[in-house]
């Protein structure tokens, strides 16, 4: 299949616009290359072998998405400029250039990128590992091993790595785990290495969960993780003590009306996927349907948020 990728440069407070406009016309999640992040990671110690050199220009963010070259690709298309320049009419300019284009395969799209993505370690014990490298595991670290692929999920961006950083300090014994837009499968396999007993993980694109199956399959976790399609928690049944949610601010508080129902009444509410500049919107939506924040771990201007119910 061919696909059309969508490439937006824009201000770091431009992303979420930018990110929430090409996720409503159909994509299926969006790459953000941010080059403070680049010389963020390059500096940490975190990231192995990396070989890109030093951002100069860190003031311009791209945004890219990825749709089917179908017959429903012009008027999405048309869509996105006509939101994009009804936002610039609202809050003024926050993009640089034109709109840029370019068709790819799913098989380049695929593989072109892998010279960037190489072994990084998260909090104490987590390690992922691209499929293509090699690594030879410390005592006690938990290697995922993951391949991306067309889906969403590499683990180097701030809300992925804060995630997974979160979900190793608090995740209980022996949990059940719903992982809520899994994309690549990442934070689904983090839990199972970790010791959650099950985890179910949902997304809505049908790519995401074919990928996602195939991560879960070779990290040997086909037995304690369910990967299955399905739009937010509609995916799941039953209760979870601990529910991840790694999207933007927008789909997390429409998420958040179901969380207090298919959360235990001790369990932990992981939001991740939030711009510092919407973490208000995102508390003040907890607290509507009864949950409260009880840490935010910040970095790069993104949060996560740990959330429980109101006792």
């Amino acid at each position: 299949m061919q696909w059309i990728e969508v490439n937006i440069q824009t201000t770091h407070e431009g992303v979420e616009a930018v990110a929430d406009i090409l996720t409503s016309v159909g994509a299926t999640g969006v790459a953000i290359e941010d080059p403070q992040l680049i010389n963020d990671l390059r500096n940490s110690g975190t990231w192995e072998l990396c070989d890109i050199p030093e951002q100069e220009n860190t003031e311009v963010v791209t945004v890219s998405a990825y749709y089917a070259d179908d017959e429903k690709l012009q008027a999405r298309l048309a869509r996105i400029e006509e939101e994009l320049q009804a936002v610039e009419e609202r809050i003024g300019k926050f993009r640089f250039g034109n709109t840029r284009f370019r068709t790819v395969s799913e098989k380049d799209w695929a593989n072109e990128w892998k010279q960037y993505f190489h072994v990084t370690h998260v909090g104490k014990s987590l390690v992922i590992k691209p499929s293509w490298e090699e690594y030879g595991a410390q005592p006690g670290e938990h290697v995922i091993k993951i391949d991306p692929g067309m889906a969403f999920g590499t683990g180097t961006h701030h809300t992925t790595n804060m995630c997974m950083a979160r979900l190793e300090k608090v995740l209980p014994e022996n949990a059940t785990v719903f992982d809520v837009g899994t994309g690549s499968g990442i934070l689904a396999i983090a839990a199972g290495l970790l010791g959650a007993k099950a985890v179910k993980a949902v997304d809505i694109d049908g790519v995401a969960v074919r990928v996602a199956k195939e991560n879960i399959a070779n990290n040997n976790l086909t037995d304690i993780i369910d990967a299955r399609e399905g739009d937010l928690l509609h995916g799941t049944e039953g209760q979870a003590d601990l529910i991840i949610a790694n999207i933007i601010a927008d789909i997390i508080i429409m998420l958040l009306q179901d969380i207090p129902g298919k959360l235990k009444d001790d369990g932990i509410f992981l939001a991740s996927g939030i711009i510092c500049d919407r973490r208000e919107d995102v508390e003040a939506a907890a607290k509507k349907v009864g949950m409260q924040v009880d840490h935010v771990d910040e970095k790069g201007g993104w949060v996560v948020m740990q959330m429980s119910k109101v006792k």
